[in-house]
C-alpha cells in the first residue's frame, strides 16, 4: 500500500490513505479491484475515487451518502433511472450531474432549477428545438448559450436581448438576409459582425457609422468587390 514504517503514505507514492485527492486517484487507478472494499471509508475523498472504480452493482447505497462530492460521482455511473429523484439534490454540483446523465422531458423539468449553473447544464443538453422555453431566462450566460444552440429560425427571440454578449452570438448565427436586425445595434461588436456577415447592398449603410472599426470593415469588403 505504498507505507513507510509508521504506517504512513511514503512520500511520492500513490496511497489510499493520502489525504490528496491525486494520490488517492492513482492508487485506485493502480487497484481498481480494491475499490470495492472502500465505499465506506470514513474519509470522503477516498470514497469518491472509489466510486469511481468499483462495481456499479456497489454503487446505490452512495446515492444517500452525506458528501455531495460522493454523490455527484454516483449520479455519473447509475443508470440514469436510478438517479432522477437527485435533480431535487440539495448541492448545485449533484444536480449538475443529473442534468448531464437525464434526457428528454425529465431533462427539461430540469430547466426550472434555481441555480443558473444547472440551467446552463441543462440548456447545453436539451434538444435546440426546446430551447425557445430558455430564450428569455434571468441569466445572460444561459441566454448565450441558448443562442448557440437554438435554430437560426428562432434567433428573432434573442434579437433584442439586453445583454450585449448574447446579441453577438445571435449576429455571429443569423441568417444573412436577417441581419438587418442588428445593423443599428449599440455595440460595437454586435455592428462590426453584422458588417462582416451581411450581404453586399448592406454595406454602404455602414460607411457612416460612429465607429471607425466598423467603417473601415464595410469600406474593406466593398473595395474587395
Amino acid at each position: 500500500m505504498a507505507l513507510n514504517r509508521e504506517g504512513l503514505c511514503r512520500k511520492g507514492a500513490s496511497c489510499v490513505r493520502d489525504r490528496r485527492a491525486r494520490r488517492v486517484d492513482l492508487f485506485f487507478r493502480a487497484h481498481p479491484e480494491l475499490a470495492d472494499s472502500y465505499l465506506d471509508h470514513a474519509y470522503f475523498e477516498v470514497r469518491a475515487r472509489a466510486a469511481r472504480f468499483a462495481s456499479v452493482m456497489r454503487l446505490t447505497p452512495l446515492v444517500n451518502d452525506p458528501e455531495p462530492e460522493v454523490r455527484a460521482v454516483v449520479c455519473s455511473r447509475l443508470p440514469a433511472a436510478r438517479i432522477a429523484p437527485l435533480a431535487k439534490d440539495p448541492e448545485p454540483r449533484v444536480r449538475i450531474a443529473v442534468a448531464n446523465r437525464l434526457e428528454g422531458a425529465a431533462l427539461l423539468a430540469m430547466y426550472a432549477d434555481a441555480d443558473y449553473l444547472v440551467r446552463i447544464h441543462v440548456v447545453r443538453r436539451l434538444q435546440p428545438e426546446l430551447l425557445a422555453v430558455a430564450a428569455h431566462d434571468e441569466d445572460p450566460e444561459v441566454r448565450r448559450w441558448v443562442a448557440r444552440r437554438i435554430p437560426p429560425d428562432r434567433l428573432h427571440l434573442l434579437v433584442t436581448d439586453p445583454e450585449p454578449m448574447v446579441r453577438l452570438v445571435v449576429a455571429e448565427r443569423l441568417p444573412d438576409e436577417r441581419l438587418h436586425a442588428l445593423a443599428h445595434d449599440e455595440d460595437l461588436r454586435v455592428r462590426f459582425t453584422v458588417a462582416e456577415r451581411c450581404p453586399k447592398n448592406m454595406l454602404s449603410a455602414f460607411l457612416e457609422d460612429e465607429d471607425e472599426l466598423v467603417r473601415a470593415c464595410a469600406q474593406t469588403r466593398l473595395d474587395e468587390a
